[in-house]
């Protein structure tokens, strides 16, 4: 579908009046270098490298540009040769940098270390976030997870040091707030080891979630593969205002598209509605897009970003993206696969959950809804913050709807925690009394972290298996999945409407249109919050927890893993292809229904066997429903005709030599970038995965590590395959890209099936996988 992209008059009224304009063939003139971030002076932003190779693109395809593909393309290894059709060739890219959250950098650095480089290429940080358990309060937990986690962060800071890799301790924030404080700019492309990663789309980035084996190729200085996206145009008309919050957009977007409607395209908003949504409401609706499997989201450059960039200590940054501002934003003409529009005019706030992001529901509707289906209305706790809603702004809108309560002499009905999205949000807030409003109303600050969005939450005011609702602005809301109770109900919202229910404690009441009992017995309603989109003051950065790299180098470093150590594990090479089909691999489990990387290979206290890959083997596929008998973590073993965890059974079968294959349904592999989930069925001696459909992160993530995702080309054949069958896969020895491989499946009672597998590999890929694996392809050409 065609649309009409900003015009340049439109372009000139966002950027506001004033501003210095120049045409982008003026900007060629001598300018000083401006760095990338304060804390890598010598690597210097690049729009006119950008813009050389967008000029080459466009004329090649003789048609304008989204602002997406010009991000994209302006990155391009070979922007004169690349063959390029959205949807279907695979893209060789030049990222700018590379950022590791503490969980996945942990694999990340072991296959750095492995791969035997001595530093790595592009500008790189890790960023500690994921080990910080949720307990007491924000002081306290930190402290404990320092202690409980110090040999991991040991190696992390000692890994950095000699590789030449940014340290931010823990304490710091969460890694996709950081990255907007710090890192991202218009135009820059990043890749991050977390799905979230996007969230720098709010800054007019090109910011793509990944797994650690894609993370080492950026950093090894190998071009990264991306299957080229399509584009998906939401066009913003009206203005956000009330209740309404920048978390509805992308709750209804979620609504729209579903959880899969994104796969394999980026989310390109556009319209007039944009400019009336700030910059860090923009990265929350880039964030949250990994929920409906985008590979990215992004938003064009406007007054709101130039304002965030400068008020976060990057006016040059600003000044040198007015004079590229035709970069980085949509030529006019350009056109999208497909579009959505929104009237922010209309939009109402919405509630999506339980067990799945993409429910949507109005918030006028979601009582009604919750009595018709049994869901508990009483809410036990409400959490606001998370990478997605934890900024400055988000923080204001809370504490003024707190404010409104305590006024009137309430307090929470319902637990109340917060979340401080870095550590320099937590020291404004708390300057600037949000703080104390929000300890006010009954809520408790906790670290600067990823805490209970990730299962990071010591709950205790319920049972396993007690049925209640907790109300979140987090992203993502799958069964256990923040307190490992598969019975909790969990619901996201907007940081204002989870605070407005945590006083109200009932999931039924609507801020729009509902009465609160004050104190004194006075019927009232909350205003619509109103909060600054920026602190008036500077930005107070708190304490300094950066560590840089030692400006001589780290070669004379060294990084030590104890082989007794039951948190870290040095890698071993995984085998190469012996060269032939696989021939009758066992089925470990048939997968029924929804299997995300939560249940492939769950998060909560398995966190702190990130980076032993033997020890978190034992979580794998513990969370997926064995469609024999619809139970959990119990199959049969072929080989002994007794039932057992998956894991277990696994490793049984690979002490006897017998390869196995997973089959699974639509969308396998949704949710995180965790690329445990694709190591751990490779360690344990997996060949090979069948479903319906992937999501994109996981399926790479599997060729990264040697393993064959398949997906059928009949999705009926789903229905023939029976838990106790061996699988062949044949068509190995002339495995080519585009050419579909064939299976024949043998059933206990001698009967056979044989149908068609597809694949999406190219030349590349196939190379990944005879030499068993991203990694050991790398080694061979060295």
């Amino acid at each position: 579908m065609a649309t009409y992209c900003l015009t340049v008059a439109r372009l000139q009224l966002a950027l506001g009046q004033g501003v210095r304009r120049l045409h982008v063939s003026a900007a060629f003139n001598a300018k000083a270098k401006v760095s990338m971030s304060r804390f890598e002076p010598s690597n210097f932003v690049n729009y006119e490298k950008l813009n050389e190779n967008v000029n080459i693109v466009r004329k090649r395809l003789n048609r304008p540009l989204t602002l997406s593909e010009k991000i994209v393309y302006g990155h391009l290894d070979d922007p004169v040769g690349q063959d390029i059709a959205r949807g279907r060739t695979y893209l060789r890219l030049r990222p700018d940098r590379v950022a590791m959250q503490d969980a996945t950098a942990q694999m990340a650095m072991l296959q750095f270390i492995s791969s035997g480089l001595p530093q790595v290429a592009v500008p790189s940080t890790i960023h500690c976030d994921h080990l910080i358990e949720a307990q007491i309060g924000g002081a306290k937990d930190l402290a404990r997870a320092k202690d409980i986690n110090a040999e991991v962060y040991n190696f992390l800071a000692s890994a950095g040091a000699k590789y030449g890799v940014g340290f931010w301790k823990p304490g710091s924030g969460i890694i996709h707030q950081i990255i907007l404080e710090n890192y991202a700019y218009p135009g820059v492309l990043l890749i991050g080891t977390d799905s979230h990663t996007p969230n720098g789309g709010g800054l007019g980035s090109i910011c793509i979630g990944v797994g650690g084996a894609d993370a080492v190729d950026v950093m090894a200085g190998i071009p990264w593969e991306l299957k080229c996206p399509n584009v998906i145009g939401v066009k913003l008309t009206g203005k956000l205002s009330g209740w309404t919050s920048p978390k509805d957009v992308i709750l209804k977007v979620a609504g729209i598209l579903t959880v899969k409607g994104g796969t394999g395209a980026i989310v390109e908003y556009h319209g007039p509605g944009v400019d009336s949504i700030s910059c860090t409401g923009m990265a929350t609706i880039c964030n949250m897009g990994a929920e409906i499997g985008a590979t990215t989201s992004v938003f064009p450059y406007n007054h709101r970003m130039k304002t965030y960039l400068e008020k976060t200590g990057r006016g040059d940054i600003a000044a040198l993206a007015d004079d590229y501002a035709d970069l980085l934003v949509p030529d006019v003409g350009c056109e999208y696969d497909s579009m959505v529009e929104i009237n922010l005019d209309e939009l109402k706030p919405h509630i999506n959950g339980p067990f799945t992001p993409d429910l949507a529901h109005p918030m006028a509707d979601i009582g009604a809804t919750a009595v018709k289906n049994g869901w508990p209305l009483e809410v036990k706790v409400g959490l606001i913050g998370s990478c997605t809603n934890s900024s400055y702004e988000d923080m204001g809108r809370s504490a003024s709807v707190a404010k409104q309560a305590l006024d009137k002499g309430l307090k929470c009905k319902a637990a109340f925690t917060i979340t401080p999205g870095s550590e320099q949000i937590r020291a404004t807030i708390e300057r600037d009394g949000y703080s104390k409003i929000l300890g006010d109303v009954g809520g408790m600050v906790l670290a600067n972290a990823c805490g209970p969005c990730i299962g990071q939450w010591d709950r205790r005011d319920v049972k396993k298996g007690e049925k209640n609702t907790i109300v979140t602005s987090y992203n993502r809301n799958f069964t256990a999945r923040n307190d490992a109770n598969p019975a909790t109900h969990a619901f996201v919202a907007s940081p204002e409407i989870v605070t407005a229910l945590a006083i109200a404690g009932t999931l039924d009441f609507n801020p729009e249109v509902d009465y609160l009992t004050a104190a004194n017995g006075e019927k009232f309603k909350l205003k619509p919050p109103s909060a600054d989109e920026l602190p008036k003051l500077d930005f107070d950065p708190g304490q300094d927890t950066y560590q840089h790299p030692p400006a001589e180098g780290g070669s004379k470093l060294r990084v030590d893993v104890s082989p007794t150590s039951t948190r870290l594990q040095l890698l071993e090479p995984f085998d190469k292809w012996a060269g032939g089909d696989l021939e009758d691999l066992q089925i470990l489990i048939k997968v029924k229904g929804k299997c995300t990387t939560d249940h492939i290979s769950a998060a909560g206290p398995w966190l702190k066997f990130r980076g032993h890959l033997d020890n978190i083997s034992n979580n794998m596929l513990i969370g997926a429903v064995n469609i024999e008998n619809d139970g959990v973590n119990k199959i049969k073993n072929q080989l002994t005709g007794e039932y057992g965890g998956v894991p277990d059974v696994a490793r049984h079968y690979k002490a006897n030599g017998l390869s196995w294959v997973v089959v699974g349904d639509d969308n396998y592999g949704e949710g995180s970038s965790r690329e445990h989930a694709a190591l751990e069925p490779r360690h344990l001696g997996g060949r090979c995965i069948i479903v319906k459909s992937f999501a994109r992160i996981h399926e790479t993530n599997l060729k990264k590590q040697g393993m064959l995702p398949l997906t059928f080309q009949n999705p009926a054949d789903y229905d023939k395959i029976r838990p106790d069958d061996k699988i062949s896969i044949k068509g190995l020895a002339t495995f080519a890209p585009g050419k579909p491989l064939s299976t024949v499946v043998k059933h206990s009672d001698g009967t056979k099936d044989e149908f068609q597998l597809n694949h999406t590999f190219n030349e590349t890929q196939i190379e990944w996988f005879q030499a068993g694996s991203a990694l050991n392809r790398m080694k061979e050409l060295q």
